[in-house]
């Protein structure tokens, strides 16, 4: 599958939940507002509370992983860079065969820049450990279990924190979105 459709994908997904979430609350789901960590993906006033509702967007800007790659000298696979740069999002909830999880992605600007120095540590831990490259992109309700993306063949498994992958849940990204489900 090609990283157009990837982006697609993720592009269709992040609506569906939205869509999903305001059939079910009349509104967008909310987020505790930080002024000193704003999003383009806030939008309207906080409440009382200091909440404020977001929704995904894509993301504006031209981001690269030219920088990660070089520092670690290592090629990431395509859908790994396709799923961090196509959309700022807080963590999207859904489910899957493996229970449920949160889709990690980058609140803003400077949260990507966060994501590329955690995925810098994540690789030197890796190769630390003399594993097999993997990158995370979600966390599950399972405590130490995340989901990663592995490098070389662009597969899906559950990996537990520090640990090989121990179970492949799909051939690649795009088909491991087609066994999501929302709550």
């Amino acid at each position: 599958m090609n990283n157009n459709s990837l982006a697609e994908i993720i592009s269709t997904f992040s609506q569906s939940y939205i869509n999903h979430f305001k059939q079910q609350h009349q509104h967008l789901p909310m987020v505790e507002q930080d002024s000193d960590w704003i999003s383009p993906c806030e939008t309207g006033e906080a409440d009382k509370e200091g909440n404020i509702q977001w929704q995904p967007v894509a993301m504006d800007v031209n981001v690269s992983f030219d920088n990660v790659e070089k520092a670690l000298e290592v090629e990431l696979h395509p859908d790994i860079k396709t799923y961090f740069s196509q959309i700022y999002s807080e963590s999207i909830p859904a489910s899957c065969s493996e229970g449920k999880l949160e889709l990690l992605f980058a609140w803003n600007k400077d949260d990507f820049e966060r994501l590329q120095q955690n995925l810098i540590g994540h690789v030197l831990m890796k190769r630390r450990l003399k594993q097999e490259l993997t990158v995370f992109f979600a966390v599950t309700d399972a405590e130490e279990i995340n989901l990663v993306i592995h490098n070389q063949s662009g597969e899906v498994w559950a990996e537990p924190v520090g640990c090989e992958p121990n179970k492949k849940l799909a051939n690649n990204l795009s088909e491991f979105f087609q066994l999501l489900s929302l709550d």
